[in-house]
């Protein structure tokens, strides 16, 4: 099998992925899941489209992961894996990943802030007189 990529995007986080057939290694800016995430939440979230998919350890993934939160970064990366497995193979794995919510951009974004005013959406206090 040949080296698969793909990309995800969450909030300002990108993850660039490549996948290969393997026994199931996750190496994150050349560090282990384990230790790039130490939350068991945040492994979980990387992890989802492998255990619905039942991959778990059939594929070696390395990871480029730049920009944004730990959050945002564990969730780009879960779209990022669930885009190469339906690169992988289509029929089998994209109705599981689509019905479960996966393979869907999250597309929210900060607001700028804007001039004039403290915040994005706040307005400094109304004075009558």
């Amino acid at each position: 099998m040949e080296v698969i990529n793909a990309l995800g995007r969450r909030k300002s986080a990108v993850a660039r992925v490549y996948v290969n057939s393997g026994k199931g290694a996750i190496t994150i800016n050349d560090r282990p899941l384990e230790v790039y995430f130490k939350e068991g939440t945040l492994q979980y979230i990387v992890q989802q489209p492998l255990e619905l998919t039942g991959t778990i350890a059939q594929f070696d993934i390395k990871v480029n992961l730049d920009g944004g939160g730990i959050k945002g970064q564990a969730e780009a990366l879960r779209l990022a894996i669930a885009r190469a497995l339906c690169k992988i193979n289509s029929e089998a794995y994209r109705p599981v990943l689509k019905s479960n919510g996966i393979l869907t951009r999250d597309a929210r974004e900060v607001e700028r802030k804007k001039p004039g005013q403290p915040g994005a959406r706040k307005r400094f206090q109304f004075s009558k007189r």
